[in-house]
Order: structure tokens, then C-alpha cells, then sequence
């Protein structure tokens, strides 16, 4: 399907008012104590963005919602703030809430809510919905981690990343919703900066490329009303961070792509924009919010003594690309910044945990693009900060159980992770999972795939599995083990899919490495 018109206001409230049905399964709400009676007269559709939770804690997590009733033009609300009510309760039917209160809505924020609610049972599902106007959000469901000291038990992890509007629908969601992970990682290329295409499956909204805040807002309202990505905010918990497409592709620190077009302070000035609406659609804590063109994300998240979860930024603090193999191996050259790397490198060689995750926007394995003799890397990923990779590697050899998740591809990559990827020989020191795109790249030609990649894995046998299907991984983490599958969908060319298990792997604790099962 090509061509396709850019969705209006009511094709936006259809897709947003489906997500579990609004609340309509749910009973009244039930007011709190001396709540005040404010009359609120707000346009119809407040909630057509839907709810989200995310960065889960044994007591707490964030709750998000945004009210915008016209979405894809600047959001449609008065321009003063607005008092919106939460409930959370331990039952979908919301006959025992345990938390309740009132945010509230402003416009320097776009009306983005962010309310960071403590005081929760450890490992506990819940639900939660918002209130104003008189009108009611879709229910939303979410799940504390565990106690802080709890050893053993079971975590069910979503990875996903890159979902381009154009390239497809977002149809692994509704498989993911499915498989009911405890939480979703999504490590990046949330929105795509690139201006509308005719030819697109569907097209971008707006005239071009989102510089200000305002067009920014209406690119994530317009990601915002995929129903089935919709429908998996509104089902489990998201960690986020992310990439170079939230902005400017392969930008780095303050550096955009094209610097002959992008005047510095005219790049600043689109950071600022860019991460002000990055925090307002996504659920994270008031730790996130911006100052100016700086936005703090890395961030630690624990789940028992079973995952530690280290949510790397590796945009915004990295130094220019390289442009050669001296400039890759220049052991000055940083991904991560003084700061972040001392703050990582503490939490591996203290963590008490039995694994220890990583959330990398971007490739950590060796990628020898050039058959044969001779070296061709991506400067982009870490093959373009060799000194800092290898270091960081080396304390792997001291770390219980490492494991990278990261996206940016579009493929499967799955890989073991050495000590030195210049040496073939150098230990084996952890595992790799590059997820799949959602949808860029839509359904990529697997004949064409096949022809162009596979000449390059004798060049890289850390490679275990390489695949160019849509979709995401799905890990079940224990003590002893992470199975991990690869679930991929038969298209995104078309609002349905059929989902399937591309591969099954597993890591096992104890043993570097990751092997097909």
C-alpha cells in the first residue's frame, strides 16, 4: 500500500479510544475525599494518546499520559494547566485502590503527566487510569520488580527498537502484548526525523522534518496512535532510552549529521526541542527532565538480586565519528563520557546481581563489513571507539554473567563478545543481542539479505544468528539461565501479522557466550 493520506483527527481518536477498550469495562470512578468541584470544559478526546508505565521499582513506577484531543496539531488544548486525577489499584475493575491523587497538566510540558507513584507492593501487578474534565483515560496495567534482596524467581524482558511509521505498521506489538512480558526495553529510533514520502506504507504527518518543539510533539502524538504500540504501552512497563532518530540521524553530542546545514546554535536550539518532547511522551522520572539541549537517561534499574538492568546513552555524550580505522582505534575517542563510564563500570564490579544487563543503542560486536583480508567497519557503533569498547570488554572477564541488548540495525545479530576482536583467539566474555527493527526497513528482500551478508560471516564467527524479519526478542531470565527467543511477524506492510519463533537461544550462567538451542 503506497500513498497513503496522513491520518486526520478521527482516524487518531478511533486508534487512541481502542486501546483496552478506553475504560469501559471498568466501573465508575470513585472519587477521593474533599475533592474539589472544579468545572473543566475541555475538548472531547483528551486521552486519544492513551496511558503508559515504565521504570518500575519494588515500590513504585511511573505512570504517563498526555492530554490531546487534536494531536497532530500542536495537541488542541487551552492554553492554561489542568488538575488530572489517578487512581492505581491492586484489580482491573478498580474495586481496590490503593493510590490515588491529583497532577497536574501544564503547557510548557504539552499537558504531559508524569506521576511517579510510591508506596507499592514488590512484584505486584496493577492498574491505573487518569480523570478530567469529566473524561476517563483507557485503563492501564503495569508490574513493580521485585524485592531488593530477592534471590531466584523468573523475569520475562521485551527488547525492541527502530519503528519507522513509513517503513510499516507496528504489528510485533500485538504479538508482544501476547507473550506478556513483566517489562519492555526499548533501546532506541522511537520516532523517525525524516519528512513525509508519498510512497511511504504511511505517511509521515507534517511538511518535512520536525525541528521545534511543536512539530517534534506532533510526530510522537502521530507514533503515539499506532493502536497496537498503543495497546503495549497501556499492557506492561517500558525502560527507554534513545538513539540518533529521536533528533537527527547519526548525530552525535552536539555535532548533528550535516553541520553545513545545521549552524550550531541552530542544532542546539533542535536538541532542546527534540529531548523536551522525548520527555514528555515518554515514561520516565522527573531525573529525566531536560535543561536546555541536555537530557539526563542513563540510569540503573534493579530486579532483585536476579537482573541489574544499566540503560547506556550513547548519543549524547560520544565524541564525533570517526572517519578511518586510526581514527577508530584513537584511544581518546569516547561513546559513553568520562562520567558515564566511571558510573558503569562502578555498577558492574559492584552489583550483587546474578546477571548483569546492558541496554546499548548501538552495536558492541565486531562488524568486519569486507570479505576476505583487511577490516570495514561502521563508525557509528562501537567499532568506531575500539580503546573504550576494549576496556570496557576486559571488565567483563570481572563481571557475573554480561549481557548486551541493543538495536539500531534493522536485523538480528546475535553474537558472542570477546576480549579482543582483534584477536580470535582473545576469551570469550559475554553475549550480544541485537533485536530486530519493529518496522524499518519494513519487509526487507531475503533473497538480497542472504546474497549481501552471509559472504561476510566467515570474516566475523562471533556471529551465532543473523536474520533480516521484523519483530523483537523475548527473554525468560532465571538464575541459571536466559532463554531467549526471536519473534519475528510475516509482515508489516498490512495492520495484521502473523507472528511465529524465528530461533531459540540460550545463555547459560557461569559460561560466556551464547549458543542456538
Amino acid at each position: 500500500m503506497t500513498g497513503t493520506p496522513r491520518p486526520d483527527r478521527r482516524r487518531v481518536l478511533t486508534a487512541g479510544a481502542a486501546v483496552l477498550g478506553a475504560a469501559a469495562s471498568a466501573p465508575i470512578w470513585v472519587p477521593g475525599p474533599a475533592r474539589a468541584a472544579v468545572p473543566l470544559r475541555l475538548p472531547d478526546g483528551v486521552f486519544t494518546l492513551g496511558v503508559a508505565s515504565g521504570d518500575p521499582l519494588p515500590d513504585g513506577v511511573v505512570l504517563w499520559t498526555r492530554l490531546a484531543p487534536d494531536p497532530l496539531h500542536g495537541g488542541g488544548m487551552p492554553g492554561r494547566r489542568v488538575p488530572v486525577e489517578w487512581q492505581v489499584a491492586a484489580d482491573a475493575r478498580f474495586t481496590r485502590i490503593v493510590r490515588r491523587g491529583t497532577a497536574q497538566a501544564r503547557p510548557a510540558s504539552g499537558h504531559s503527566v508524569h506521576v511517579d507513584v510510591r508506596g507499592l507492593r514488590p512484584a505486584t501487578p496493577y492498574w491505573y487510569r487518569f480523570r478530567t474534565g469529566g473524561q476517563l483515560s483507557p485503563v492501564g496495567r503495569t508490574r513493580t520488580a521485585p524485592a531488593p534482596h530477592t534471590v531466584g524467581g523468573r523475569l520475562r524482558m521485551a527488547l525492541a527498537s527502530c519503528q519507522n511509521w513509513q517503513h510499516g505498521y507496528f504489528t510485533p506489538y500485538a504479538d508482544m502484548r501476547a507473550q506478556d512480558p513483566d517489562v519492555v526495553v526499548f533501546v532506541g529510533d522511537y520516532i523517525y526525523e525524516s519528512g513525509p514520502s508519498a510512497t511511504a506504507v504511511r505517511r509521515h504527518e507534517g511538511a518535512g522534518e520536525p525541528y521545534s518543539l511543536e512539530q517534534y510533539r506532533n510526530r510522537y502524538a502521530q507514533y503515539r496512535s499506532d493502536p497496537d504500540l498503543a495497546a503495549m504501552h497501556a499492557h506492561a512497563p517500558f525502560v527507554v532510552t534513545f538513539d540518533d532518530h529521536e533528533v537527527d540521524n547519526d548525530f552525535a553530542g552536539q555535532i548533528p549529521q550535516d553541520p553545513g546545514a545545521q549552524p550550531h546554535a541552530a542544532f542546539v536550539a533542535r536538541l532542546t526541542a527534540a529531548y523536551r518532547a522525548y520527555y514528555e511522551h515518554m515514561p520516565v522520572r522527573a531525573t529525566a527532565v531536560p535543561d536546555g539541549p541536555h537530557i539526563r537517561m542513563y540510569r540503573r534499574l534493579e530486579f532483585g538480586r536476579l537482573a541489574r538492568l544499566n540503560v547506556l546513552d550513547t548519543r549524547q555524550y560520544r565524541s564525533d565519528q570517526a572517519t578511518g580505522p586510526e581514527g577508530a582505534r584513537d584511544p581518546s575517542r569516547t561513546m559513553l563520557g568520562a562520567a558515564q563510564k566511571r558510573w558503569l563500570v562502578d555498577g558492574l564490579r559492584r552489583s550483587p546481581a546474578r546477571w548483569n544487563l546492558i541496554a546499548s543503542q548501538i552495536m558492541m560486536a565486531e562488524t568486519d563489513l569486507r570479505p576476505g583480508p583487511g577490516k570495514l567497519w561502521y563508525y557509528d557503533a562501537w567499532d568506531g571507539y575500539q580503546a573504550e569498547r576494549n576496556a570496557l570488554l576486559r571488565e567483563f572477564r570481572r563481571v557475573d554473567n554480561p549481557v548486551v541488548l541493543t538495536g539500531d540495525r534493522h536485523l538480528t545479530m546475535v553474537s558472542d563478545l570477546r576480549a579482543d576482536f582483534a584477536d580470535p583467539g582473545s576469551p570469550v566474555v559475554g553475549a550480544e543481542f541485537v533485536g530486530t527493527s519493529v518496522s524499518s526497513n519494513g519487509d526487507q528482500d531475503q533473497a538480497a539479505f542472504r546474497a549481501e551478508w552471509d559472504p561476510r560471516r566467515p570474516d566475523n564467527p562471533h556471529w551465532k544468528l543473523l536474520d533480516a524479519h521484523r519483530g523483537y526478542h523475548l527473554f525468560d531470565i532465571r538464575p541459571d539461565r536466559i532463554d531467549a527467543r526471536v519473534r519475528v511477524v510475516d509482515t508489516v506492510l498490512r495492520p495484521r501479522a502473523v507472528p511465529r519463533t524465528l530461533a531459540r537461544l540460550r545463555v547459560d550462567a557461569g559460561r560466556p557466550g551464547v549458543r542456538l538451542v
